[in-house]
């Protein structure tokens, strides 16, 4: 029994120290970025934006490239950790390039770009992007960085992902803003430090920008993170519009907008649920913008393909802010069956004063 017990102390010793390693490592690497960022542009747009001037603007959440309509993810209730191989990666990837293209936007946004992931099978996502539309100025922001992820069984391993913007317009600036994180230590070690991506595109002979922000907020917090990034938002867009710029905000917001009646996407008990953002707290000077004609996400609680659509969790959390100077002609969810990624992307189509 002592010899029993001795061994049983003896790996319980060597547990508590490589758990102890595992934390003193990932404490060491840890992400840190500052609150503020300058970030580099690259790309070759020449195209120049004037007063008067309609283009469309394009949000996309990519799902990492490995969340197409096979797909199931532990965080939403599912089982799938790693899920797609690289084939199947590729393949989303072409899908998602070959639908941008065909849509033929003047800016658009994507979320969820990796660049160095084990779930991506180490896809350079960003580069191939990039070289798929070289007429397209971009910038991209890390949001998720991590040499090792711990959890679940198997781990979800290293991590490097971000949001990332294009436009066929010249971008005078580009900007990572830090949020709010909602976590503390430890599990902030391994979870995302979100943030926005704040571009800014000259008017033409005005002293004045159009400024397009990109955003991808918080899901799995208790709330509090995503009340506090809200604010944040909030204050960055009615500073921009004190100073005389036009504004767009878009991205995976995951929450819906208190003026959108989501109430044909109901939600089902024991599925990730979704916030809220109240309009009113961002003032009078913006838009809120969702098209409820199709989802724009759908859960990962089970695959999507072979499923009854009929019996599917579904949500409203992707869309625009447009600051109230601008024009709006048209916002609508493009329903593309989610085979390429747990998202629909969402277009929008303005006119500059």
């Amino acid at each position: 029994m002592k010899r029993f017990l001795r061994v049983l102390l003896i790996i319980l010793l060597i547990l508590v120290l490589l758990v102890a390693a595992l934390l003193g490592f990932l404490t060491l690497t840890e992400y840190r970025p500052a609150d503020r960022e300058q970030l580099t542009v690259s790309g070759n747009a020449t195209r120049t934006l004037s007063p008067g001037d309609s283009f469309s603007v394009l949000t996309w959440n990519t799902g990492y490239g490995a969340l197409g309509d096979n797909a199931d993810f532990f965080m939403d209730g599912g089982t799938g950790v790693i899920t797609a191989d690289k084939a199947r990666v590729e393949t989303n990837l072409a899908g998602m390039r070959d639908a941008i293209r065909s849509l033929d936007p003047d800016v658009f946004f994507l979320q969820e770009v990796d660049t160095h992931s084990t779930r991506s099978h180490m896809i350079d996502e960003g580069a191939f992007f990039a070289s798929a539309f070289p007429e397209y100025t971009s910038s991209h922001a890390v949001n998720y960085k991590t040499l090792f992820v711990p959890y679940p069984i198997p781990p979800l391993g290293q991590v490097d992902c971000g949001i990332e913007t294009f436009s066929r317009y010249g971008l005078s600036e580009a900007e990572r803003i830090q949020l709010p994180c909602p976590f503390s230590w430890p599990v902030r070690l391994a979870n995302l430090k979100r943030c926005l991506l704040l571009t800014r595109i000259p008017i033409e002979g005005q002293d004045r920008d159009l400024v397009i922000i990109n955003l991808h907020l918080e899901a799995y917090d208790d709330g509090e993170g995503k009340i506090a990034q809200t604010k944040m938002l909030a204050s960055i867009l009615q500073e921009e519009v004190a100073k005389g710029n036009s504004v767009i905000a878009g991205g995976d917001f995951n929450q819906v907008f208190s003026s959108v009646d989501a109430s044909m996407y109901p939600h089902y008990e024991g599925t990730w649920q979704m916030g809220q953002i109240d309009v009113d707290s961002f003032g009078s000077d913006f838009s809120f913008l969702m098209d409820t004609s199709s989802p724009t996400c759908r859960s990962l609680d089970r695959p999507y393909a072979g499923a009854d659509p009929e019996d599917f969790q579904y949500y409203m959390i992707d869309g625009f802010i447009v600051s109230s100077d601008l024009a709006v002609e048209q916002v609508q969810t493009l329903s593309l069956d989610f085979a390429a990624t747990d998202h629909n992307p969402v277009m929008l189509k303005v006119t500059l004063p």
